[in-house]
């Protein structure tokens, strides 16, 4: 059988209708987002919220019901409508839709504004409609001229020069003024603040790296320290960028830290230097992948493309890093025994334990990660053909 050229003929032609089509369906989106930003000014106007999950609810039910009357894959439609959400969401956070009208611009100092995390804060505060001063190593502008001159003062430099700079600047920083630092750990910096300081102080660590794509959904906590406005003022700024905030103290915020992440890198970089020791070339791997292995490759590959100095300081200053870290090698051991005596009744009883655990986690786990895994599958379909 011979293949059709894709150059010339039918082929040609039924692809240029496609392309036409979708020019169309972008003029739609258009269209659509003009309605969003007039949607985004009415809620600002009175004071609703972005995100309605009923609404959203009603939203995917109907466009599914539709997709399958029309013989369309609603779970495609589904996934299709949830990213246009997101955009909607996204275009009325960025049109201020829930800063309110008479919120007042403040001077935003950012200290480390020129690193990663520095420059996602910049945006988000400028998005907010502040005025942000970026102050770093090598700008003409000193940490200190910033800091004496700001509304808020935002610490945002590596987690082991976070005490001395709060030490330095936090007595520079005005008594109705803000100091507030991003640092992984929080006991130790809010203490540091609290002591060098009259100002008012909160704590806050953004559960997202620099390099996201939308704030949307992202999680932020945030630990009060001293002054009931500013922390209000915090909360808001945050919610009003779609962010999710969870409100705890410094050492609550450290425990489950020690969890989230301390547990989580750990048992990462250990499947990295596992694999790095099989002596196997990663590539050969991939030729035999099962979706879930190439989920799981992806995220240690992640976490070695980017730096050890920003992984280290948080699992060797977390004060509960010992502790987690200890479970996890007893976790490791015990597992370890009872595969070398081949027990699968032992095995089945911490099988069952663990899925207790989990509990009805376990059908949304389900759920999520094949949502995940089809996404990823797609995308990464081309990625070995020739």
């Amino acid at each position: 059988m011979t293949d059709e050229n894709p150059d010339k003929g039918p082929l040609l032609e039924l692809r240029g209708a496609l392309d036409e089509l979708d020019h169309e369906l972008l003029g739609l989106l258009v269209k659509r987002m003009d309605i969003v930003a007039e949607i985004a000014a009415r809620k600002r106007s009175h004071r609703v919220r972005i995100r309605d999950l009923a609404r959203e609810r009603r939203v995917l039910d109907d466009r599914c019901a539709r997709a399958e009357e029309l013989g369309l894959h609603a779970d495609s439609v589904e996934s299709i409508w949830r990213q246009l959400m997101l955009m909607s969401r996204e275009r009325q956070a960025a049109l201020r839709a829930e800063v309110p009208l008479d919120v007042e611009s403040k001077t935003v100092a950012i200290i480390g504004g020129e690193g990663g995390m520095g420059r996602s804060l910049n945006t988000l505060f400028t998005d907010l409609g502040h005025r942000v001063l970026s102050a770093d190593l090598h700008t003409k502008l000193r940490s200190a001229d910033a800091a004496t001159q700001a509304d808020v003062v935002i610490i945002s430099v590596p987690i082991r020069r976070t005490r001395e700079v709060i030490e330095a600047l936090g007595p520079l920083v005005r008594e109705d003024a803000l100091l507030m630092d991003v640092t992984s750990i929080k006991a130790e910096p809010v203490a540091a603040m609290l002591e060098s300081t009259n100002a008012s102080v909160v704590g806050t660590h953004p559960m997202f790296g620099p390099g996201v794509n939308t704030y949307q959904g992202q999680r932020v906590v945030i630990c009060p320290g001293r002054g009931e406005a500013w922390f209000d003022w915090t909360r808001q700024m945050f919610a009003a960028r779609g962010l999710v905030i969870t409100e705890t103290t410094p050492s609550e915020h450290d425990s489950m830290m020690a969890i989230v992440q301390v547990l989580h890198h750990f048992k990462t970089q250990v499947l990295g230097l596992a694999l790095s020791l099989t002596g196997v070339p990663l590539e050969e791997t991939l030729r035999f992948t099962s979706p879930a292995y190439l989920l799981e490759t992806y995220v240690t590959g992640r976490h070695f493309a980017q730096a050890p100095d920003l992984y280290g300081p948080i699992e060797m200053l977390n004060p509960d890093s010992s502790k987690v870290i200890g479970g996890f090698q007893a976790a490791a051991a015990d597992l370890a025994q009872i595969l070398a005596d081949g027990d699968q009744a032992a095995f089945d009883r911490v099988f069952a334990d663990v899925r207790a655990f989990f509990g009805d986690f376990t059908e949304e786990a389900l759920e999520q990660s094949g949502f995940l895994i089809d996404r990823l599958v797609e995308l990464s379909a081309g990625r070995s053909s020739p």
